[in-house]
């Protein structure tokens, strides 16, 4: 039996074959080790929870979410009303909702000089379809064209747009019509024109209890005797 000789030629070759195998082993291993891709700068990875922080968003170019429903619901809460009588601009108003007498007074461009608004309710809130006349009133038993009059508030004032009111045959309910004219102030001008046997002008008016010089001028245009 010969010992091992690492200097004989075939010993060498079997050497150097296992150095081969050695090397392709660890070569293929190394070949099929896990690999972490890396991500290039500058693409956006999403996360797999996606939907957090979607919330409220819209994609590029997109109006605003639901602004074409916002502005059909804009539309149709605009409130509509007429205002007449003594103002710059008389006709038809488009408020916001919740405007008062003095928005719409105001969009109409505010009364004519000299025209005393006191016995409009500035503070109340307008409702649509409604009729405002400024230093003027409607006729007693006339229906507003431009839709009711809100009841129980200091709304716009019934009484003559077209014709006057005769202090000499007025009721109680004509004279509480006028503007300014509350039923007190209206019983004080009963009594008065029963005191006088009757109003012989207009101008006796300033003979009642109540009725200062600004509230005769407002009342001046609105009654006949």
């Amino acid at each position: 039996m010969h010992a091992f000789d690492p200097g004989r030629p075939g010993v060498r070759a079997l050497a150097v074959v296992a150095v081969v195998v050695v090397l392709v082993a660890a070569f293929l291993a190394w070949q099929s080790r896990p690999r972490v891709e890396p991500v290039a700068p500058g693409l956006g990875v999403t996360p797999a929870a996606g939907p957090v922080g979607m919330v409220g968003a819209a994609p590029a170019g997109a109006g605003p979410v639901g602004a074409g429903s916002a502005g059909v619901a804009s539309a149709s809460a605009e409130v509509v009303v007429a205002v007449g009588g003594k103002v710059r601009k008389p006709g038809l108003v488009r408020l916001a909702p919740g405007a008062r007498v003095a928005d719409a007074l105001t969009a109409a461009g505010g009364a004519d000089p000299g025209v005393d608004v006191a016995g409009l309710n500035l503070a109340r809130k307008v409702t649509d379809g409604e009729l405002i006349m400024v230093g003027a009133s409607l006729p007693p038993g006339a229906v507003p064209t431009a839709g009711p009059v809100p009841s129980g508030g200091a709304g716009p004032a019934a009484g003559p747009a077209g014709g006057l009111v005769n202090l000499n045959t007025a009721t109680l309910a004509d004279l509480d019509g006028l503007p300014g004219v509350g039923p007190v102030l209206a019983q004080r001008i009963l009594d008065a024109r029963t005191a006088q046997g009757g109003f012989r002008a207009v101008t006796d008016l300033r003979k009642v209890d109540g009725i200062g010089d600004a509230r005769f001028e407002q009342l001046k245009d609105l009654v006949t005797v």
